[in-house]
């Protein structure tokens, strides 16, 4: 039975900034929605949710701004300028220094705008950006990979050996088993983004090559060499 506007769900990020103490006006200067769609949102959300007004009230009477800088300032106007110039926004998996540098501010100020303490004067620079507060679909699959990275470079550092993909393998090798299969399918039929193969270059040495036929679990190896 197809979903009718009252039966719609509420747009979970909205509901996420006003629980983190946000006003609906300034969510939807925020997010560029119109306040009437902000404000319909969040009446399904409570009306649902007894709980969400009184989490509201108490991170409002919390809310400490943060302040702009100096290099703030510089970081959104070259921000800006590269959104404007390329039609995109900068990635945490750039080649250049200066791109990744961008991006991981970015991220912050998406952070404090959530939590409702960024700076006045970011959110009037940053408001020229459409939407820059919700991160485009290559942006998100960015965040992943990374997260997917971070995860199977703690699965080695903990001693594992490669992780297997293989159906009778389950929980987290198998999952990360899958995420490095794919990497290594990429890889080879030259689809991975080269910042992406010189990334795991660098946290896990040998994972292009992975697991060789009769060798011995990377515990036990580490154990035997001890």
């Amino acid at each position: 039975m197809a979903k009718t506007r009252r039966d719609a769900a509420p747009n979970q990020e909205w509901v996420l900034m006003y629980r983190g103490g946000l006003a609906r006006g300034r969510i939807a200067d925020l997010v560029g929605a119109a306040p009437k769609t902000v404000d319909y949102h969040l009446r399904i959300a409570l009306a649902g949710d007894p709980g969400l007004q009184a989490a509201h009230d108490a991170a409002a009477a919390q809310k400490t701004t943060h302040a702009a800088t100096v290099q703030g300032l510089e970081r959104m106007r070259q921000l800006v300028a590269l959104v404007q110039e390329t039609g995109r926004y900068p990635s945490r998996t750039a080649e250049s220094t200066a791109e990744r540098t961008l991006a991981t501010w970015l991220q912050r100020r998406r952070e404090d705008a959530r939590a409702g303490t960024l700076a006045p004067a970011y959110c009037d620079g940053l408001s020229v950006l459409n939407n820059w507060i919700t991160p485009p679909r290559a942006e998100a699959d960015d965040a992943r990979w990374q997260e997917r990275l971070k995860a199977l470079t703690a699965y080695r550092d903990a001693g594992n050996d490669w992780p297997r993909h293989k159906a009778v393998i389950t929980g987290e090798e198998h999952e990360l088993g899958v995420w490095l299969h794919i990497q290594r399918s990429k890889l080879r039929k030259g689809e991975l983004d080269p910042a992406k193969a010189l990334a795991p270059d660098e946290a896990l040495p040998g994972w292009r090559e992975g697991r060789r036929r009769g060798r011995k679990s990377h515990e036990l190896e580490k154990t035997l060499g001890a």
